[in-house]
């Protein structure tokens, strides 16, 4: 099992992620603020806006992440698979997160990773 080290965890949280997923060879890449580590292998990213990534994941689950220090000097590529969750304590779980006050918080989407990259 891949397990996410405190340092990851503290880039993923303090950093905007490029969030990729793709369907039909279409990929995707937005970029993503409202995350969570909640576990050794799992983050939780919130749907705010999605809409390309969101038909992506019900109909293709893999993903991958890229993170960065601002400096550019640290990275990671992560690779896993993604459940688009619409009710329930992860939905609930996301609407409570003090970054999407104000935020519509449509869905919360729970990666499992399970391959990571140094890239820098």
């Amino acid at each position: 099992m891949v397990r996410i080290d405190k340092k990851l965890k503290n880039l993923i949280q303090k950093n905007i992620l490029a969030f990729a997923t793709s369907y039909s060879k279409k990929p995707n890449v937005v970029a993503i603020a409202c995350v969570k580590v909640t576990g050794p292998d799992t983050l939780v990213i919130t749907d705010n806006y999605m809409n390309k990534t969101k038909k992506n994941l019900l109909k293709n689950k893999n993903v991958a992440i890229v993170v960065w220090n601002k400096k550019g000097t640290i990275g990671y590529q992560l690779k896993g698979k993604a459940n688009y969750i619409t009710k329930g304590k992860w939905l609930k779980f996301v609407k409570n997160m003090k970054e999407n006050k104000e935020m519509p918080a449509k869905a919360a989407i729970i990666v499992k990773v399970k391959e990571v990259y140094k890239l820098a």
